[in-house]
């Protein structure tokens, strides 16, 4: 008997009284920006996700160079080779100042800074503090939305830009995947 149980279980049957574990969630995709260097060479993907009810943008990059930067979600979807000026300055709807140390409060372009390893690579989910409705909204207006990668680190506090340096690389997000 104790052998058709666990057969009903592995065929995902549903038996009273019996537990059967659940398959963890998937990210949900809700945006996603193919990001390249100035030499138009790639530089990995960052991608919008919601996951258990909490948003993040998860990058994966490659090519960088080692490292602290900062990393902006930019209010213009276009990234023109080679300095990325295109993407204009920070996702800013609100117009709030600049850096999450502000005491006048961050704009929703403010992200932690990302380390990239010796090997140029990094691999991360930064928290997004918005509700997907409000950060689509804002992204997906009607010129589009980007995220860039900086030369430096954002030090948090100086406005407009956190002194972060040129830009490296950059991508226009896509709704989806």
């Amino acid at each position: 008997m104790g052998k058709v149980w666990t057969a009903l279980a592995v065929a995902g049957l549903m038996v009273p009284g019996m537990a059967v574990a659940k398959a963890a969630p998937k990210d949900k995709v809700l945006a996603s920006a193919a990001l390249m260097k100035g030499d138009t060479m790639p530089a990995g993907l960052a991608s919008i996700v919601e996951s258990k009810g909490k948003l993040g943008l998860k990058l994966s990059l490659s090519g960088l160079p080692a490292g602290v930067h900062a990393v902006h979600l930019h209010m213009r979807g276009v990234c023109e080779v080679p300095a990325f000026t295109s993407a204009g300055g920070h996702l800013n709807p609100a117009g709030h100042q600049h850096g999450r140390d502000n005491p006048m409060g961050a704009h929703m372009g403010d992200m932690p800074n990302i380390t990239v390893g010796d090997d140029g690579t990094a691999n991360v989910t930064l928290p997004l503090e918005y509700k997907a409705d409000e950060l689509l909204t804002a992204l997906f207006d009607k010129d589009g939305g980007a995220v860039v990668v900086h030369a430096a680190p954002d030090d948090y506090k100086t406005d407009p830009t956190g002194n972060a340096g040129g830009r490296i690389a950059c991508g226009a997000f896509v709704r989806g995947s």
